[in-house]
């Protein structure tokens, strides 16, 4: 894009009289003694006009530029804008929903768990509905959120503590009522509590994925501590101690497992910076 021409100087310019340039998007100016008229455009191109005597040019902009910036300056900071308010209505997608009923199901759970004295196999199945509710609505979450993008920060934060949660008041009422050893609670409880601290402490180096024995585990876990929570007699009695047992031994493996992962992930982690730092250095 071309910009306005300028005058000859002197007499010239009062021979030519006002002499005018409009371009599409560019400025108009006009020059009728010693003056510049400029005018921005869409973001591009300058118009100008110049002329000798004792007057003054004026440029007219597009009003689509503000600043020296068009629309095309403009569009980003309004997609941010956008892009803060989806994340913001995100909050409430399908997967943080689920993860919340989860949360509001724990208190629910050890009420119906602890009435009548938590021995009336009535309240025990409405119990152990609640628990399984909870189980299934934790399969569900994280893949909605990851499948339809619907991840957000209270979802990372809220659906370990919904699962802790949910799992820890199961074993702490099982243990209360004396159907289930106290140690068990302890390693399931410590193991899990103690892994997801550790997570957080080498998320610096990097993130430990959930591998297929941890998963393994939770399923185990929760089909162990279901059957304990319903009252069952007979076979299935002896069976459910075995598939606790089964839950036991996989989250003691699980839980070394991951040690080992995340000792491997923090050396990796400090031999890359100490690498970087190096190299910075030379």
């Amino acid at each position: 894009m071309t910009g306005v021409p300028a005058s000859a100087a002197g007499g010239s310019a009062q021979a030519k009289g006002v002499e005018a340039s409009t371009l599409a998007g560019d400025g108009v100016g006009v020059g009728d003694g010693v003056g510049a008229g400029a005018g921005m455009g869409t973001g591009a191109g300058a118009g100008a006009g110049a002329g000798a005597g004792g007057g003054a040019g004026a440029g007219v902009p597009d009003v689509s530029a503000v600043d020296g910036q068009g629309a095309a300056g403009r569009a980003p900071r309004g997609g941010k804008i956008a892009a803060a308010a989806v994340n913001q209505a995100s909050v409430w997608n399908i997967a943080n929903l689920l993860t919340m009923l989860r949360l509001i199901l724990v208190p629910g759970f050890v009420a119906l768990m602890l009435a009548d004295g938590g021995y009336d196999p009535a309240w025990r199945s409405l119990a152990w509905a609640a628990f399984a509710i909870a189980m299934i609505t934790d399969l569900f979450d994280g893949h909605l959120a990851r499948a339809y993008d619907l991840v957000t920060d209270f979802g990372k934060i809220a659906d370990p503590i919904a699962d802790k949660a949910i799992m820890g008041a199961a074993l702490i009422c099982l243990s209360s009522l004396g159907d289930l050893p106290w140690w068990v609670t302890i390693v399931i409880l410590g193991r899990e509590l103690g892994i997801t601290l550790m997570r957080f402490l080498v998320i610096r180096y990097g993130v430990i994925p959930a591998s297929r024995g941890g998963k393994l585990k939770t399923l185990t876990q929760g089909v162990a501590v279901g059957m304990y929570v319903l009252a069952l007699t007979g076979w299935l009695a002896t069976l459910r101690w075995w598939v606790m047992a089964a839950a036991v031994v996989l989250t003691v493996v699980t839980g070394l497992d991951y040690v080992r992962q995340a000792i491997v992930l923090r050396r990796q982690g400090i031999a890359e910076r100490e690498a970087a730092s190096e190299e910075t250095e030379a």
